[in-house]
């Protein structure tokens, strides 16, 4: 006798849909988020009118659950359809299985229980599409085409059945646990030039995933002992778009580009438009402030949003920046001004404006005092105060629905109010926008440029802007194939003072791939030009150097060796005096000696000061090339720039200094 086994309820997977490569691909929650959707659906029922909210994704992403739909919170992105799920379908050409709608879910459900308590199989169920279901066994269901007349179909006929599975564990697919609640520190990212990031053609919002995704991997393999005795949580990291708005219709930019462009190579031409060309916008007196403004107001705005979600973030913040955008942060880190007590102006509560616009103690007065005051509704219903509206941008007072005029008089006041902080004590500061850093130029250029560029002792010579101010301290700054040192050096400077560093952070690194074109080093305009200091190694995440590395440097030993027996033999058959053999085979021994030892372990056994701009720490740092990458240099230079955002030694590095000396390493396999 059969022994029937008992149905057992379907257990309910969420899942969001999201295009890959233009396709739709259904891709499963973490547990705790689904287990969260699926609470609040079962508190709320079908029947529940009022919306409900849920953060998922480290709240990262709201989903709505009536709607069925996952918002982004943080940038701008298409809403994605959620959907609770429990039974799958493939195709024989397909690579994975996509989920039923829940109503027919729901209709497969009710015939499985009635085939699993009654045992009756071959039962043939037709779906409200037109198709129709076989349940052969639990363990064999498939789907036939509406087109399929006859069941089962005759042999002849050319018919492709889809394969049903119930449940996610009947199915290949990778579900994440869920990322810690608690954020241990905040990044955010500034992208470089053009609108994608990586070899992919991806954007900001996807290359920062991958780096957070990196960044989560390494903290359960590396931190792991912490991570269990909840030591530490996460890191939270943030894309920062200023490409869009320097491209968008404020500026008008791209229209104006596109009626001088030529029609020939049209598409490299574009490609330049998009690209190329924002290294030139950054050195326009006009766009370089629109550019500044952007990411300043845009880490501001997210800093901002994301306190309001982690009310309980008792964290501190770093900065990343790829390419132009490494340039960009270093230009406004270098023009962070903070009070007696080192807090950064935008965080003073006591804001009291002095300027050409009037002496204002409140939005109400600034505004009255021009003419303006028939807008003040508008920004009272954005809870807008003197304080906020000096973080806003164009774009924002626009977005909020303020006239162009009205507009223009409020960023004229606003730029002058700025201009203002700092206090009669950086008036000569102010006059030419120039952070004082200590850095000195060896020539004193007259100013001759139609946009101000001025190269004085003090100054580093950038467009004369006025820099907005952040409303934190960063704890680091860091620089993934930066043009820095290139940008500083044609800027006219020849030396960043040793006692130099950011007026408000205090640790500074320069990552860069050995074969990046548009890397370069900033430790030598540091150090004096008789030092020769190899960059620091960056070790593998796996630990040690990477194999063909360790193979080139033992073949240089062994080289070394061979050199210096050869030498003695042949001073011996030579028969040089003894004080002559010893000195050759103590040269030969020394020799071997640097051979063995690597940049990162001369600079352990040898430290060497390089400046305060990374608290005398080493500031340049370079990954170990791949294999692939060895073999020509030529062939992944273009690639070598686009590498950061998917290195996993650059997240490790990071990982680092922001948690010092809580690493708990775990031991490599």
């Amino acid at each position: 006798m059969n022994v029937v086994e008992p149905y057992e309820p379907i257990q309910y997977h969420w899942f969001f849909n999201q295009q890959v490569d233009s396709k739709d691909s259904w891709q499963p929650f973490s547990r705790e988020d689904s287990q969260r959707l699926e609470d609040a659906y079962s508190r709320v029922g079908k029947c529940e009118k009022d919306e409900v909210v849920v953060a998922t994704d480290g709240r990262r992403y709201d989903v709505r659950l009536r709607e069925r739909k996952r918002y982004s919170v943080y940038w701008e992105q298409k809403p994605a359809k959620v959907r609770r799920c429990s039974w799958f379908h493939k195709g024989s050409k397909d690579m994975n299985y996509t989920p039923y709608s829940e109503e027919l879910s729901d209709l497969l459900e009710d015939a499985y229980m009635i085939a699993m308590t009654l045992d009756e199989w071959k039962t043939n169920l037709e779906l409200p599409t037109g198709e129709t279901v076989i349940l052969h066994n639990p363990k064999l269901m498939t789907q036939y085409p509406s087109s399929c007349k006859e069941f089962p179909p005759s042999p002849n006929e050319q018919t492709q059945p889809r394969t049903l599975k119930r449940g996610t564990e009947n199915i290949p697919v990778e579900i994440p646990e869920g990322e810690p609640e608690i954020v241990d520190h905040l990044v955010f990212m500034v992208h470089g030039i053009g609108p994608a990031c990586d070899i992919r053609l991806r954007g900001i919002v996807q290359c920062v995933n991958e780096f957070r995704s990196a960044s989560d991997s390494l903290i359960k393999s590396h931190f792991r002992q912490s991570e269990d005795s909840c030591i530490i949580g996460r890191v939270e990291y943030l894309p920062v778009n200023w490409h869009k708005v320097l491209h968008g219709e404020t500026t008008g930019v791209d229209k104006d580009i596109e009626r001088i462009t030529l029609p020939s190579i049209n598409r490299l031409r574009q490609f330049s438009n998009d690209t190329v060309l924002d290294l030139f916008f950054y050195n326009s007196a006009t766009y370089c402030q629109t550019i500044v403004d952007t990411v300043a107001s845009e880490i501001n705005r997210l800093h901002s949003l994301f306190l309001q979600r982690h009310p309980h973030f008792t964290g501190r913040i770093s900065l990343v920046g790829h390419s132009l955008g490494s340039l960009i942060l270093f230009d406004l880190l270098t023009n962070q001004e903070t009070d007696a007590e080192g807090t950064p102006h935008e965080l003073r509560e006591d804001v009291h404006v002095d300027t050409g616009c009037g002496s204002y103690e409140s939005l109400e007065e600034a505004l009255k005092g021009h003419g303006l005051e028939e807008h003040l509704n508008i920004l009272h219903r954005e809870q807008m105060d003197m304080e906020s509206l000096m973080l806003c941008s164009e774009k924002d007072l626009k977005d909020i629905g303020i006239p162009l005029g009205p507009r223009k008089k409020i960023m004229n006041c606003v730029k002058k109010w700025k201009h203002s902080r700092s206090g009669s004590g950086h008036a000569a500061q102010n006059e030419t926008h120039s952070p004082s850093l200590g850095m000195r130029n060896e020539h004193h250029t007259p100013t001759t440029s139609a946009v101000d560029y001025q190269h004085f002792d003090v100054g580093i010579g950038q467009v004369s802007i006025d820099y907005p101010q952040l409303a934190f301290h960063p704890q680091a700054f860091f620089a993934m194939g930066s043009p820095i040192g290139m940008f500083l050096t044609v800027r006219g400077l020849k030396r960043i003072d040793p006692n130099y560093s950011f007026p408000t952070c205090k640790s500074f690194y320069n990552i860069f791939h050995p074969f990046d074109p548009v890397a370069y080093r900033i430790e030598p305009i540091i150090l004096s030009q008789d030092m020769d200091l190899p960059p620091m190694l960056i070790p593998h995440h796996k630990g040690r150097k990477r194999m063909h590395l360790e193979l080139k440097e033992g073949l240089t030993r062994v080289s070394s060796d061979l050199l210096g027996s050869l030498r003695m033999v042949w001073q011996s058959i030579s028969q040089v005096p003894t004080p002559a053999l010893a000195e050759g085979g103590i040269s030969s021994m020394t020799l071997t000696d640097e051979a063995e030892v690597s940049p990162m372990e001369q600079e352990e056994s040898n430290f060497t000061k390089v400046g305060t701009l990374n608290r005398g720490r080493r500031i340049d740092f370079v990954l170990q090339e791949t294999p692939i990458e060895s073999f020509n240099e030529y062939l992944f230079a273009i690639q070598s720039h686009l590498c950061y955002w998917e290195s996993e030694d650059t997240a490790l590095l990071v990982l680092r200094e922001i948690y010092g000396n809580i690493l708990v390493r775990n031991t490599h396999l």
